[in-house]
C-alpha cells in the first residue's frame, strides 16, 4: 500500500472527476491522500474533504505565493481549522524565490507566522522551497524545538538534503520528478535519504511523473513514484510503499 503524502485534490482541477480519481487511487493501492492546504479557502476545502473520505486527510497553511494576498482575518482564522480532527499539519508553508509572487519579506513574516502557530500545537509542517536554501534552512535551523516536518518536493542536492535531515525531525518529500531522466540530483537524493526519512508524493495535480509528464496529475500516480525509487534503491516497491507508510505514521501520526 501506498500514502500519497502531498495532493491538492480538493482544487478545481478534479471538481469534474474527483470521486473517480479517489477511487483510481484506492485501485493503484493508495490507502491515504493528504489534501493540502495553500490559502485558507483551499484549506477549508481540504478539511471538508476529508470529511467526505475516509481516506483523505488534511493539511492547512498559506502557501508563499499567496503570502501577500492572504488577509489578516483568514490568517488568523486558519489555527481554527486544526481542530477538525483529520487536519494533521500545518502547510503548505515557506519561502518561493523562482516566482516570487509574493515578496520576499512578506513570505517571510506570513512563514514566521505560521512556524509559531504549529509550534503552539505540537503540530508537524509542510514545507514548501523553491530557490530559498539559503533563507529557509538558517529559519528552521534558528526554531528553539527544531523543524518537525517534511521538506516537499525535494528537488535539491544530497549536502542540501543533509542539512535538513541534521534538523532531526524532518523528512525528505520525493515526487514525479525522480522519474524525470534529467533529474540527476533528485536520483541522488532518492538513492542516499535514510530510509526512515523518506516520503513519497505526487504534488497533484502539477509535476506528474514521466509517463504523463505534462498532463494532469494525480494520486494514483505516486505509484510509479514508488517504483522508481525502488528502482534507484535496489529494492522493491513493497519495501518503498511500507517504509513510506510507517514514516507518514510517525510523522503525522493519522486516526
Amino acid at each position: 500500500m501506498f500514502i500519497d503524502s502531498h495532493t491538492h485534490i480538493q482544487m478545481s482541477q478534479f471538481d469534474k472527476d474527483r470521486r473517480a480519481v479517489i477511487r483510481r487511487a484506492g485501485k493503484a493501492g493508495v490507502e491515504k491522500i493528504l489534501a493540502i492546504g495553500i490559502d485558507y479557502e483551499t484549506s477549508l476545502a481540504a478539511a471538508e474533504l476529508a470529511d467526505e473520505y475516509h481516506n483523505v486527510y488534511a493539511t492547512v497553511g498559506v502557501h508563499p505565493h499567496n503570502a501577500e494576498s492572504a488577509t489578516r482575518a483568514e490568517l488568523l482564522d486558519i489555527p481554527n481549522l486544526t481542530q477538525h480532527p483529520k487536519v494533521l499539519a500545518f502547510g503548505e508553508m515557506g519561502l518561493d524565490y523562482y516566482r516570487n509572487h509574493s515578496t520576499p519579506k512578506a513570505q517571510k513574516k506570513v512563514f514566521a507566522e505560521q512556524l509559531e502557530m504549529a509550534a503552539d500545537r505540537g503540530m508537524p509542517i509542510v514545507i514548501h522551497n523553491r530557490e530559498a536554501y539559503h533563507d529557509i534552512l538558517p529559519i528552521l535551523e534558528a526554531l528553539d524545538d527544531g523543524a518537525f516536518g517534511v521538506m516537499h518536493c525535494f528537488t535539491g542536492s544530497v549536502a542540501l538534503m543533509h542539512r535538513c535531515l541534521a534538523l532531526e525531525n524532518v523528512y525528505i518529500g520525493i515526487g514525479g520528478i525522480v522519474t524525470y531522466p534529467k533529474a540527476i540530483d533528485v536520483h541522488a537524493v532518492a538513492r542516499e535519504v535514510p530510509a526512515d526519512r523518506l516520503l513519497i508524493e505526487t504534488d497533484c495535480p502539477w509535476l506528474a511523473p514521466q509517463p504523463w509528464r505534462g498532463k494532469r496529475n494525480e494520486p494514483a500516480y505516486v505509484r510509479a513514484v514508488a517504483e522508481k525509487i525502488a528502482e534507484l534503491r535496489g529494492t522493491t516497491v513493497a519495501e518503498i510503499g511500507k517504509i513510506t507508510s510507517e514514516n507518514f505514521a510517525a510523522l503525522f501520526a493519522p486516526k
